[in-house]
């Protein structure tokens, strides 16, 4: 498999995932596993508050609603991200367009440093939580190894290299005058030869 198969598999993984997470936390945000053995959403509203989430829905069951609603949005939201990203990876991405690089560098940093901050603020970091960072070290490290402006230095280099050997087979391998590879191309001025002569 090439550098670039591997690149976006990896990254296809972690956005699937995302479209996993959000999926979950879109359906069943009160279920969805999260820190210290609770699910996300009650862990995040704890850890945020101090207060207890079945206290609240039995306090005010329509302010717990409206927060089980903006859960529910920010996980359709983490899903459709997921599902774009994905989209990306499998069409511009694997093509090796410049584009789907970029769009998926500024993407995928954006939405799990942010899923990140979101963790620390509401202190519901657990070991579901790390997988953010796990992600974010395969993304990183799969466009690090399919940067486009690397392939343009190697392409560049490249075609510089194959001129330079063109100039030189022009040069020295003519095929009317063989024997001048052994003269090392001399083109001194006036066509001089230093005393030899082709055979």
């Amino acid at each position: 498999m090439t550098r670039r198969q591997i690149a976006w598999i990896l990254i296809l993984i972690v956005d699937v995932g995302y479209v996993a997470w959000g999926a979950g936390a879109a359906m069943a945000p009160e279920r969805l596993p999260g820190p210290r053995g609770m699910a996300i959403l009650p862990a995040a509203y704890q850890g945020f508050t101090g207060g207890s989430w079945s206290a609240l829905v039995n306090a005010s069951p329509l302010t717990a609603g409206y927060v089980v609603l903006m859960y529910r949005m920010y996980g359709i939201y983490c899903a459709l991200f997921g599902l774009l990203t994905s989209v990306i990876v499998i069409t511009g991405f694997r093509r090796g367009e410049p584009w789907a690089w970029w769009t998926l560098l500024l993407g995928n940093t954006v939405a799990l440093v942010a899923a990140m901050r979101m963790d620390w603020l509401s202190r519901a970091v657990g070991p579901f939580e790390l997988t953010e960072y796990l992600g974010l070290a395969l993304v990183w490290g799969a466009l690090a190894v399919t940067a486009p402006f690397l392939a343009s230095g190697r392409r560049g280099g490249e075609a510089s290299g194959h001129h330079f050997l063109q100039n030189r087979r022009g040069c020295c391998q003519s095929p009317s005058v063989v024997s001048w590879s052994r003269l090392g191309c001399d083109h001194g001025s006036s066509g001089r030869t230093n005393g030899l002569v082709p055979q």
